[in-house]
């Protein structure tokens, strides 16, 4: 199974960039969209909707302009859930599922968070404060997950350009890194990405101007985020560099799962 994870900063922008053309030339079977930022409603041209693929959003309530999040199938899902049952993800459209006959794949955007604006960044902590309880419950399903998303938080220091400037950042701050290890090491989700792939620089967001994209000067903000079960079944994993659709990029991921 091929699942790509991508924040697209807004989908009509990835679209102008080629984004579904090249998505459909990778023939994957789940993509998984953050910060669409569009209400489902208003996507009227038919590149938003690849024939390839079942395709379900979760725009935001407060603002459709804003975050939202989408998931692209080949399989039909036996179920797609909304929300995790607080307001910051329901509200704001910052979590989709799908459920297949053997894994369930979400999708997850956290806020961005801020450093001059204290109410921003609170918000951004209730959102992972949720989100860390809704990994908790999930692991006492009996199924197996993968959490694909935007976590805002780069884990360590190789997973962020000048990682010591950063650690005064929204990002990389010391409270944002403990509470992403506590969901790897205490809770034992898997970061799927570093089980196959240990080398530095491995990032996924560029600030959105030249210098910084072609210096390499960035983070690793995105993930795919399994349940323990999963570990040993994940083949491969690589960020896609090619072309640049938005100031993200493509997180790939192969699993051995039919």
């Amino acid at each position: 199974m091929k699942v790509i994870s991508l924040n697209v900063n807004g989908i009509r922008q990835a679209a102008d960039r080629g984004f579904f053309e090249w998505m459909v030339r990778q023939n994957p079977d789940v993509v998984c969209l953050q910060d669409v930022q569009a209400d489902e409603r208003s996507l009227n041209d038919s590149v938003f909707f690849p024939p390839e693929f079942n395709t379900y959003f979760f725009d935001s309530i407060e603002n459709p302009d804003q975050a939202g999040v989408a998931i692209y199938c080949k399989t039909m899902p036996k179920a797609i859930m909304t929300g995790m049952g607080f307001p910051e993800c329901d509200f704001e459209g910052r979590f989709i599922q799908a459920d297949f006959d053997k894994v369930s794949i979400g999708t997850f955007l956290t806020p961005h968070g801020s450093n001059h604006e204290d109410a921003l960044q609170e918000h951004k902590y209730r959102f992972m404060e949720g989100f860390k309880n809704h990994l908790i419950k999930t692991r006492r399903k009996r199924r197996e997950f993968i959490f694909c998303g935007t976590a805002n938080v780069a884990r360590s220091p190789i997973d962020v350009s000048s990682w010591f400037v950063n650690q005064r950042n929204s990002g990389f701050l010391p409270e944002e890194r403990k509470w992403i290890n506590e969901i790897f090491n205490e809770h034992e989700y898997i970061d799927a990405f570093r089980q196959v792939n240990k080398q530095d620089k491995q990032y996924t967001w560029w600030p959105d101007y030249e210098r910084a994209w072609k210096l390499d000067e960035g983070g690793r903000l995105d993930y795919q985020i399994t349940t323990p079960g999963l570990r040993n079944i994940i083949q491969g994993g690589s960020v896609y560099k090619g072309q640049r659709f938005s100031d993200h990029a493509p997180l790939i991921m192969e699993y051995d799962i039919d």
